[in-house]
């Protein structure tokens, strides 16, 4: 404790934005490695009742078409919204509750529509032998698709629940993001041979607990407005301002979950399963580190931006640097773990010593992207929090092309390894891609503050 005291000393005297990212970044880490936690206890679940069966590639590829629309809107919805609220809350607070309304109502009947057009399109690709699923796992995803589906909606209003929280400087929608593998994990150990029953209602179930698990909080504090089907409020223009160029970079750079998913179906029963278990610990890295920098950032940032401080720069590239480092740390360190953290998660039930060894092996092909992944997250908040929406979707624009052409070359000679080590790809030019234009901006914005002087 006298070591995190002095270290937030330090930041308080260099600059107060420090400080807030300092105080952020502790609250957001002990929140998010006690949901990581439940989520590791999730995972074990899983493991023990399924090991790498048929059941796991059918829900995962499943969950993985399902998540992948509800992903792209949080990360849009995040990005757009915290500044977006920042701006609103510091020249007109009143306007802030019809527009929580409008965007509920939106978010409401977006869900529906998604909920219908996926349902019926998934349906249509499993009928015409077009998922590329074993004949052992296709009829697995059949019966899962109808609870499946019903996360479109679910996942669409936790996230905006979970963004006007995060605007709010309140961190606790990290914590509660524990509540959904919770109800998986006991759906898995309470209904023992249910087949894939418990493991799709338990996430069902899960995702509504956890959105009322959101929006009661928002309820006490008044900020829980009735849904409203218009579009009247003024910050509409400056939502969709962001929205739209956020929309697509997000969905091209998440786009590489689906295009890892069609490449690991080729490589045989067991391979989807694999590549799951590995970024599941994987997530739990990156989570305690890399997503609570992310999420104690970008408010300050946001805020820093709309008061006109102009240090905002110099304070991003130093936590990118410092995060590049830690990843570094955390690479070597989970490298040795590795072995022994999948044998000790895992290891147990239908999950053979056989299983652990390969999915290990998997993970260590997935580490070298955490300096790259901890850095760049820095970066995209800076450039969020200046509202450079353009550098988000040519992010998207490289990270999709990285993906393809590190498949391309390594699944051959790597197998679902090679999958995993792709995403290095990804990062590394990401990060170097931000790197680079953050700095050019921020040397043209000096200038003209220069002239302007």
């Amino acid at each position: 404790m006298n070591f995190l005291n002095a270290l937030g000393t330090r930041f308080r005297m260099a600059d107060p934005q420090h400080a807030a990212i300092f105080r952020g970044m502790l609250t957001v880490a002990l929140f998010t490695m006690l949901g990581k936690l439940m989520s590791a206890a999730k995972e074990m679940a899983v493991a023990y009742r399924y090991g790498l069966a048929a059941e796991v590639d059918a829900y995962q590829f499943l969950f993985n078409l399902v998540a992948w629309p509800v992903g792209v809107w949080t990360s849009v919805l995040t990005a757009v919204l915290v500044p977006l609220a920042a701006r609103v809350r510091a020249r007109d607070n009143a306007a802030l509750p019809r527009f929580r309304a409008e965007l509920l109502g939106f978010a409401l009947l977006l869900g529906c529509v998604l909920a219908v057009a996926g349902g019926m399109g998934i349906h249509a690709m499993l009928a015409l032998g077009m998922s590329g699923l074993p004949p052992t796992s296709l009829p697995l995803a059949r019966s899962a698709l109808p609870g499946l589906i019903l996360l479109l909606p679910l996942g669409l209003l936790v996230a905006l629940q979970s963004a006007w929280m995060l605007a709010a400087r309140r961190h606790v929608n990290t914590l509660l993001e524990c509540v959904p593998p919770l109800f998986i994990a006991t759906a898995i150990l309470a209904v023992p041979g249910g087949g894939l029953g418990p493991l799709v209602w338990g996430t069902v179930v899960g995702g509504m607990a956890h959105l009322l698990s959101l929006m009661l909080p928002m309820a006490r504090r008044g900020q829980l407005e009735a849904p409203a089907f218009t579009r009247d409020s003024a910050q509409w223009q400056w939502f969709w301002k962001g929205f739209g160029i956020m929309l697509g970079g997000q969905a091209l750079l998440s786009f590489t979950v689906i295009i890892d998913q069609f490449y690991a179906v080729g490589l045989g029963t067991g391979a989807i399963a694999t590549l799951a278990y590995a970024n599941r610990v994987l997530s739990l890295i990156l989570g305690l580190a890399a997503i609570a920098v992310a999420r104690a950032t970008l408010p300050v940032f946001s805020e820093s931006a709309s008061a006109g401080a102009g240090s905002v720069h110099g304070v991003a590239i130093h936590w990118a640097r410092l995060m590049f480092g830690a990843g570094i740390v955390v690479m070597l360190v989970s490298h040795a773990m590795a072995p022994w953290a999948i044998r000790l998660l895992f290891e147990r039930g239908e999950f053979l010593p056989g299983d652990a060894r390969v999915v290990a092996e998997a993970l260590r092909y997935g580490l070298p992207q955490l300096p790259f992944y901890f850095s760049a997250m820095v970066l995209v908040s800076y450039a969020l929090s200046q509202r450079r929406y353009g550098l988000i979707f040519w992010s998207g624009v490289i990270g999709c092309a990285g993906k393809i052409i590190g498949n391309l070359i390594l699944v051959p000679i790597l197998g679902v390894n090679g999958i995993a080590l792709a995403a290095t790809v990804v990062y590394a030019a990401n990060a170097l891609f931000f790197a680079l234009s953050l700095r050019t901006g921020a040397g043209v914005r000096k200038e003209a503050h220069g002239d302007a002087r």
